[in-house]
């Protein structure tokens, strides 16, 4: 593979407005699909903004009617902002498109990053992104004062954090004990390049998150690098470690087509 470029787009008070950014991803990507640029990460902070992927449902947007911008990339809603690093991999793959190794190279790079400040995270099967998994369910704590059999998430598929108070809010998800995305990742690939990419949450205000459904999920929370450190952790401490392990995952990976199964005649 070629040598990535990163390009810092801004951060702090210099935060990149979200379609500031999209256009940016969008001049990047015809010039890689055109071979006038190398693979290239976009990285930077924005300001405070509600995105929303082609699976997104109307129940998960925020009640109040915030804006939300509605985005090209696959998954469903979440929340950029202070205190997140974002990353944006353009890279040319090889077709047909193996999407699902290229998220799997992403969070290898934020599992390994995360390790390097002493968090140990994971994949969660069927959940795109980098965990921090809770206790077993027989030890978390009960949740206003019932037992874990009168959850009501155990049976009501539409239950609904944000109408319940803050014992269910996805920003108290350590407080339970209970699993927690710490970076979610989401993508679109065109012309074999992809676009979009990670929001890694070094030290947010994980509030935000309570205004929706993250990625879709109600049963978990978020997570953030600062809360399980139990420590200020800055995006500037944590930009040179994600670019480095970035590098070396997606510089090394082998890249190849997604294998066609043929189907017998």
């Amino acid at each position: 593979m070629s040598e990535l470029r990163f390009v810092r787009m801004g951060f702090g008070a210099d935060r990149v407005e979200y379609q500031e950014a999209w256009d940016e991803q969008r001049r990047v990507h015809a010039a890689r699909f055109a071979d006038e640029v190398p693979d290239t990460v976009l990285l930077l902070e924005h300001p405070p903004v509600y995105t929303a992927g082609r699976r997104t449902e109307d129940s998960e947007r925020p009640l109040d009617g915030t804006p939300v911008v509605d985005v090209d990339r696959g998954g469903k809603i979440t929340w950029h902002g202070p205190g997140q690093l974002v990353g944006y991999p353009i890279q040319k793959l090889p077709r047909p498109v193996d999407v699902v190794a290229h998220v799997r190279r992403l969070e290898e790079a934020l599992i390994r990053t995360c390790a390097e400040f002493g968090l140990a995270t994971t994949r969660v099967e069927g959940r795109s992104g980098v965990w921090v998994l809770g206790d077993p369910v027989e030890r978390r704590p009960v949740l206003g004062g019932l037992s874990l059999d009168f959850d009501p998430r155990l049976t009501d598929d539409e239950f609904d954090p944000r109408m319940n108070g803050p014992e269910y809010a996805p920003s108290n998800a350590g407080q339970r004990r209970e699993d927690r995305k710490i970076a979610a990742i989401g993508i679109r690939v065109a012309k074999g390049v992809t676009m979009h990419g990670f929001a890694l949450n070094v030290n947010p205000d994980n509030k935000w998150f309570d205004k929706i459904i993250p990625c879709g999920i109600r049963d978990a929370g978020v997570a953030s690098l600062a809360n399980e450190l139990g420590r200020d952790v800055t995006i500037d401490e944590v930009l040179p470690v994600a670019e480095r392990h970035l590098r070396d995952v997606l510089e090394n990976a082998d890249l190849k087509p997604r294998v066609i199964e043929k189907t017998p005649a």
